[in-house]
């Protein structure tokens, strides 16, 4: 299965400051989904924000299907990849449907306005996210993880291929975390995500990256890197892992 994203020798260091990232690269296949896990400081955000474009890397690329990401045009590059990230809009007086409409403005031409197809796309996420029953509703009035939603489906309005999200099940309750994990899992994009519970991480996620100090501590399938051992290292405590069940269950003690 060849690449689709590639992420080769990643560093950065804000100016005059200590590197937070070194030397960190992965591959990922089209279709699956990488979980990058670590304990807070690690370097986890400053890695998706090199992916979607915030932080431009000191060392290293990233590469979406050959093409480096950093070289293409800004407007090019929001056709290709979509972010939700942990930081919520503060403008509250539009709906939900028109928030959801903002992920349509990189297919616009000029100063155009939006099209029938635009409408389409929206009205089709609105039904498939369960938003409908508040899409005129003024985001502000809306609960986080109904926020959060929301953000999910305006990054999937932009119809990305590689979609970057940073702990996207904060402020959702457990039958939300699993719904949008598992959606996730359904789409057919590339998805790069954060997350603290190592648990949803090595259930949902093809690949898992544990960073630890800004350096790669293991990668590779979520059974591989999430040892006791390498759990004990990234976080600093003891870890038993419960295999009983379908899917690994993860306990922790100081």
């Amino acid at each position: 299965m060849s690449a689709h994203l590639v992420a080769t020798g990643l560093g950065w260091a804000p100016r005059g400051g200590k590197p937070i990232l070194s030397d960190v690269s992965f591959s990922l296949a089209q279709g699956q989904v990488l979980a990058i896990c670590g304990a807070n400081g690690a370097g986890k955000s400053t890695l998706l924000r090199m992916i979607y474009r915030y932080h431009r890397p000191d060392t290293g690329e990233v590469r979406l299907a050959g093409d480096d990401l950093w070289a293409l045009p800004p407007r090019a590059a929001a056709r290709r990849v979509a972010a939700v990230l942990q930081e919520q809009p503060t403008d509250f007086a539009l709906t939900v449907r028109e928030m959801v409409g903002l992920g349509r403005i990189p297919h616009r031409q000029g100063f155009s306005g939006a099209g029938a197809r635009d409408a389409e796309v929206v009205a089709a996420n609105l039904h498939r996210r369960d938003l409908v029953h508040f899409a005129d509703k003024p985001f502000g009035t809306l609960s986080g993880g109904e926020r959060q939603r929301v953000m999910v489906a305006r990054a999937l309005v932009q119809e990305p291929e590689l979609l970057v999200l940073d702990e996207p099940t904060n402020h959702l309750d457990i039958r939300h975390q699993l719904e949008v994990l598992g959606l996730l899992r359904g789409l057919g994009l590339t998805v790069v995500l954060t997350l603290h519970d190592l648990t949803l991480a090595a259930e949902h996620a093809d690949q898992l990256l544990l960073l630890h100090a800004g350096r790669t501590l293991a990668q590779g399938s979520p059974a591989t890197v999430l040892t006791p051992e390498t759990i004990a290292r990234a976080f600093d405590v003891t870890a038993r892992i419960d295999t009983s069940g379908p899917c690994p269950r993860y306990s922790f003690h100081l």
